[in-house]
């Protein structure tokens, strides 16, 4: 068994040794290193090519995404979100006229209940933001109270 695997270990190695010694015979020592070096730039420009291929495709599938259909024309939204543990969550959702209280853990979705009044939730429309947020947005001058 030791013998089978310090064969298999040796055998990268000793074509690397041998590889020196055929191309030397069939050519010059500047072909040598130019094989290498075109070699390496190959696996180079190889790279690149696949690289850029990841981010050309990351870009088509975002324009993808954004050419969806628009928040407008949305149906259902977002109202609240409360965090519960670290996989579950109470989501209330308004569709329509109705809201649902949602509730989400690993692999399931159970609505809890439907309100028949809706709540009133204020600042709806305008996004709220963090209250380290705005302070830091007040700090930095730029209030976005001060812009409406």
């Amino acid at each position: 068994m030791k013998k089978v695997l310090g064969f298999v270990l040796a055998m990268p190695f000793s074509v690397l040794a041998a590889e020196p010694i055929a191309t030397a015979a069939t050519a010059a020592a500047p072909a040598v290193s130019s094989g290498v070096a075109g070699q390496l730039t190959q696996l180079v420009f190889g790279l690149l090519l696949v690289l850029g291929l990841i981010f050309f495709l990351a870009w088509l599938l975002r324009r993808v995404q954004q050419a969806g259909p628009a928040g407008k024309g949305q149906v259902i939204e977002l109202i609240g979100s409360r965090a519960l543990g670290p996989r579950d969550r109470l989501m209330l959702v308004q569709v329509g006229n109705e809201q649902i209280l949602l509730g989400l853990s690993p692999g399931t979705i159970t609505a809890l209940h439907v309100l028949k009044e809706p709540v009133q939730v204020p600042g709806v429309t305008e996004k709220a933001t963090p209250e380290f947020a705005q302070r830091l947005l007040e700090m930095l001058g730029k209030d976005q109270k001060d812009k409406k």
